[in-house]
């Protein structure tokens, strides 16, 4: 067959229209293998991506057609792609009409075992710097050969452009996927420290807590924090922060238990681009975040004990060193922490390093649970419903004095956390009604039978009040009415906890509360 100027023209038209209107990589590379077989009838197409930086290759998208599975892996030294190599050194195509003639080459005699016999390659070259590759390879050698390599020489240009707009546009893609998490993440601790007028007390106990919390604040020295969950941890960790010379600066806390231990490292000290698959771009670390400013490590307790020699490097030294670098980099950080667990009991169970543990506790703060001054109560519900229901644009639910002594009399095994949900529920179940005695004795009727009749660990407690709430919420994890809303805690939080205790919302009715 013969390419005439019409011939050529109307290819290109159609290449440019169709990548035009692709959104995707595996789109484009569509687009121009469909083109491409219309006119060359190739048996394999490939896109080979040449990244300078670590001399290395990856296809652009997975190749059509015959697929050698010795040449089939995604990223690969430049050197395991002898035919790609060639070209990107000489910058200019490279032709083999009969592979047996170089078969010493492990990818050419992978391809020859495959069927295929003939193959071509192009430098896909875009301001003066080869981005890739692009191969057309044939079982048998095609006539017109030199006329082929003529016009393709022309087409790789197009594509050339093609792609690289197309891999600047995945960039961009994920640069804005990383500068969203990052925004929401610098919202999420700006809301945080700005929630101190839920910071409600009258009681003796917690007037000492709060002066103890104000004499250690300007120093730079590490504090523990200890009490049960719900007693408001990282409240008093934010109130410290708040009331420091570091105010200004950021105030990051880390869930130890979400720590995937295979991207720890990655989340608290940030990575390198192409440090390993899927970096495609610099990330900042938490502890990086938070230079100059507060890291907050909450549920310390629960960090895996292979984990706690890398921690407590960083925080001997203040210095980090991202993956994928060799540079260490000093950070300005004031440490806080915070634990429900007995640490000196997992001390003597081998659970919890003693150096760790005596670098977290200089000084310690303990927070009494909500049993232990009831009288904060009464001004805990009114100050949180008023907060909470003008939040949601609804009408404050109001308490009888039964409902009052109940509350009193009850033990708050959940603590704040537990008042704030149950107020939470009437907000959004029963806004701007009174509610008796035994409306509320009845929301707290199953935790209390479920208490008397054996001591309950903290992690039955959340798990049956998780459960309680999806039920009441008909299954619904997130949004407005959901239960995630109802709990007050993330969408994602909620999730992970559902998943740790096995709580699934299509299997509710069988579940036990």
């Amino acid at each position: 067959m013969r390419w005439d100027t019409a011939t050529r023209y109307k290819l290109l038209l159609r290449l440019n229209n169709d990548i035009v209107s692709a959104s995707t990589r595996r789109d484009v590379f569509s687009a121009i293998a469909q083109s491409l077989g219309d006119i060359f009838h190739f048996d394999r197409l490939s896109i080979n991506l040449f990244d300078e930086k670590t001399n290395s290759l990856s296809y652009f998208a997975a190749a059509e057609g015959i697929s050698p599975t010795e040449i089939s892996e995604d990223v690969r030294p430049l050197a395991r792609g002898a035919i790609a190599s060639a070209v990107i050194r000489s910058r200019e195509p490279f032709i083999l009409s009969d592979l047996s003639t170089h078969i010493y080459w492990p990818s050419v005699k992978a391809m020859k075992d495959a069927g295929l016999n003939a193959t071509m390659a192009f430098p896909l070259i875009v301001r003066d710097k080869v981005k890739g590759t692009l191969h057309l390879s044939y079982a048998e050698a095609p006539e017109h050969l030199d006329e082929m390599i003529e016009f393709l020489s022309e087409v790789s240009s197009r594509i050339a452009i093609a792609v690289d707009h197309m891999m600047i546009h995945t960039r961009l893609k994920h640069i804005n996927t990383q500068l969203r998490r990052q925004k929401e993440f610098l919202t999420s601790q700006n809301r945080l420290s700005q929630g101190f007028d839920e910071f409600i007390y009258e009681s003796q106990v917690m007037v000492d807590v709060v002066r103890q919390a104000k004499l250690v604040a300007n120093s730079d020295i590490a504090v523990s924090i200890i009490g049960e969950t719900g007693t408001g941890k990282d409240m008093i960790a934010q109130f410290i922060h708040q009331m420091s010379s570091r105010r200004d600066a950021l105030f990051v806390k880390v869930s130890c238990p979400a720590l995937n231990s295979a991207l720890f490292e990655s989340e608290l000290f940030g990575h390198a681009k192409g440090s390993f698959t899927g970096a495609q771009t610099n990330r900042v670390g938490r502890f990086e975040m938070a230079d100059k400013g507060t890291i907050f490590l909450d549920e310390i307790g629960e960090l895996n004990i292979g984990l706690q020699s890398k921690l407590l490097q960083v925080l001997q030294d203040k210095t980090i060193e991202r993956v994928g670098e060799s540079r260490p980099k000093t950070i300005d950080f004031r440490l806080l922490s915070a634990t429900n667990k007995d640490l000196e009991q997992a001390l003597q169970n081998n659970c919890f390093r003693s150096d760790l543990y005596y670098r977290l506790n200089t000084v310690t703060i303990k927070l009494p649970p909500l049993r232990e001054h009831p009288e904060d109560i009464p001004v805990l519900m009114e100050k949180l419903a008023a907060k909470q229901s003008a939040e949601r644009n609804l009408s404050p639910p109001l308490f009888s004095e039964s409902c009052r002594k109940i509350m009193l009399r009850y033990p708050w095994p959940g603590n704040v956390r537990e008042l704030k949900n149950i107020i939470k529920r009437f907000i959004i179940l029963r806004p701007g009604e009174t509610i008796t005695g035994n409306e509320m004795d009845t929301q707290l009727n199953c935790v209390r039978t479920s208490t008397c009749r054996k001591h309950m660990t903290l992690k039955e407690l959340e798990r049956q009040h998780i459960v309680n709430a999806l039920k009441e919420t008909g299954g619904v994890v997130g949004g407005a009415n959901g239960a995630a809303a109802l709990l007050d805690v993330p969408r994602q939080t909620l999730q992970y906890r559902m998943k740790k205790y096995g709580i699934s919302v299509n299997k509710l009715e069988t579940l036990s509360i």
